[in-house]
């Protein structure tokens, strides 16, 4: 005992920090690294992003346990969660709110009974890269010429109360609410909102100096 009295009371200013550190990453903000394809355009393997804990909630430290509620995830959003179908952390966009109804033909999002509109600024690129223009809210997807998905048709579901109903930029490649169904509020981490690094695997993990601190949109 007198030797660990001794290490804290040496150490007492870094242990402090360490707490501070601790508690303001798993309450306040945080950053997560990014593996997958299934949110290209807008986030690419990876990417380092930082995720905004207070978008939603202010929470109790180290648990996913709200206290106070601030706002809801809106249209558009991309959020970080803590599926529990999927046993996994995941990055997905917010497309359908409580008590929407959405479809999706051919890989084309029908919101309330009005289909979304879309332009391509590209039509020679491969993959595709598409506007999708949500009500409010516009950001880019991707699609793959000649990729089969057997999940790009879905006919029309009620988001529940309490629910939200998320989808991957990179609409033919990716596992969301077409898989793992619905995500409930309280999954819900935070908001991811910009890059803070990014490195290329493919090239000795090299820092991509045009991501640095880009706005997620």
């Amino acid at each position: 005992m007198p030797r660990v009295r001794k290490f804290l009371k040496e150490n007492r200013g870094f242990i402090i920090f360490l707490l501070l550190m601790s508690v303001f990453r798993s309450a306040i903000a945080d950053y997560n690294s990014v593996p997958t394809t299934s949110m290209m355009p807008t986030i690419i393997p990876g990417d380092q992003i930082i995720i905004n804990k207070l978008a939603y909630d202010i929470k109790v430290p180290f648990i996913n346990h709200s206290l106070v509620r601030l706002n809801d995830p809106q249209r558009g959003d991309i959020i970080v969660f803590e599926s529990a179908a999927a046993d996994l952390r995941l990055v997905k966009r917010v497309i359908g709110l409580p008590g929407d109804v959405i479809e999706l033909v051919n890989n084309q999002l029908v919101i309330n009974g009005n289909p979304v509109q879309y332009s391509v600024s590209d039509s020679q690129s491969s993959p595709l890269i598409i506007s999708e223009h949500l009500p409010g809210q516009q950001h880019a997807i991707q699609l793959t010429d000649g990729a089969t998905n057997q999940y790009g048709t879905f006919s029309e579901r009620v988001v529940p109360a309490g629910q939200f109903l998320v989808l991957g930029d990179n609409r033919q490649h990716s596992a969301d609410s077409r898989m793992i169904g619905f995500v409930p509020r309280d999954e819900i981490i935070g908001q991811a909102y910009k890059v803070l690094l990014s490195f290329n695997y493919d090239k000795h993990y090299q820092p991509r100096k045009d991501r640095f601190l880009s706005p997620l949109i």
